[in-house]
């Protein structure tokens, strides 16, 4: 099998460069700086054993790798960017005959629950994948990835019809990576669970942090809400608990002199990305909430201030979890739309 990472940052980039370090081939798929380094002087991997310099192959566009049936897809871009990367790759001719939607096996190795249902519109073969990979892309042509012994737990199973050979394949690669990977037949319920995890994700990247009492307490609120409207909705999701006891003493962060990881939210606004994937987080809990009337105040705040924070440009920590927690009380005394600093 080869895989061909579509997005090779954080976790796309750990994911291939682990797999090509085992010995699998791998082709990274990068846009702008990040390829033109990736190609000149490889991917810059770094683990708590110290730093790979792998010499992966690398392409800028899907017209420059001729896909081939044994080849599988892994989407780690962020979801915002999903629709124009299932696009672009699945109406790509395979050797032998038909195009890759028709084919190939693609695996949603992505935060939020969304992913997966816009993969199955394009393409046959769809896998979700729940990413527990702490890991840092901030610079063009490097990745940190500080957990060890495994750099990360990724949860596999086909998409609606639980597990099967292919998953099982790709897990004994996985596995031969440094990488936990565990076949499941409900791979969502794990992904659910994650999303609650990640409802944390913009309190870090607006307020710079998520360490003070007021930020905590509001990381508290908000996946109290995202409980409540997952459980109205009838949707099943792994509890922390579980997720905990997944990477306990497996994926454990490790000091690496000089680096400190990020959420991803956090790294998209350091990066100037110009977008954030708050709306497929705690985005997702706001429509749930809506669909099934369940209100959720604390995540919409949050979710305006994600997009407020990528209109005007702002670095982390533009934001106090004190102003944060304002807008909110602002908003539940009859205000339409949380107010804009």
């Amino acid at each position: 099998m080869r895989y061909i990472i579509i997005g090779s940052g954080a976790v796309g980039g750990s994911i291939g460069g682990r797999l090509h370090e085992s010995g699998r081939s791998v082709v990274l798929v990068a846009r702008g700086a990040h390829f033109e380094a990736l190609r000149d002087n490889g991917l810059r991997l770094k683990v708590p054993t110290g730093t790979l310099t792998l010499d992966v192959p690398v392409a800028a566009r899907p017209e420059d790798v001729e896909l081939r049936e044994d080849d599988v897809l892994v989407l780690a871009v962020k979801t915002q960017d999903s629709v124009a990367a299932l696009d672009a790759w699945a109406a790509r001719p395979v050797a032998g005959g038909g195009t890759a939607g028709e084919r190939l096996a693609l695996v949603c190795a992505q935060n939020g629950v969304e992913n997966e249902r816009l993969a199955l519109r394009r393409f046959h073969e769809v896998y979700g994948m729940c990413v527990v990979l702490p890991s840092t892309y901030l610079k063009p042509g490097e990745v940190v990835a500080p957990c060890g012994p495994y750099t990360g737990a990724l949860v596999i199973g086909r998409y609606g019809t639980g597990s099967d050979a292919t998953a099982r394949r790709i897990a004994d690669d996985l596995e031969k990576a440094h990488l936990l990977a565990p076949v499941v037949t409900d791979v969502m319920r794990w992904k659910y669970g994650k999303l609650l995890g990640n409802l944390a994700n913009v309190v870090e990247a607006v307020c710079g942090s998520a360490s003070d009492a007021t930020a905590q307490d509001l990381v508290a609120r908000a996946k109290a809400e995202g409980a409540a409207v997952l459980d109205a909705a009838g949707i099943a999701y792994a509890s922390e608990a579980e997720i905990t006891e997944l990477r306990s003493g497996t994926v454990d962060p490790q000091p690496i002199a000089g680096e400190r990881t990020r959420g991803s939210s956090w790294q998209s606004l350091a990066r100037g990305a110009g977008s954030i994937e708050t709306d497929y987080l705690n985005g997702e809990i706001v429509l749930l909430g809506r669909e099934h009337g369940v209100p959720a105040p604390v995540n919409a705040a949050l979710q305006h201030a994600a997009r407020e924070s990528v209109g005007r440009s702002r670095e982390p920590g533009s934001l106090t979890a004190e102003e944060l927690s304002r807008r909110i009380a602002a908003t539940r005394t009859g205000n339409s739309a949380p107010t804009t600093a």
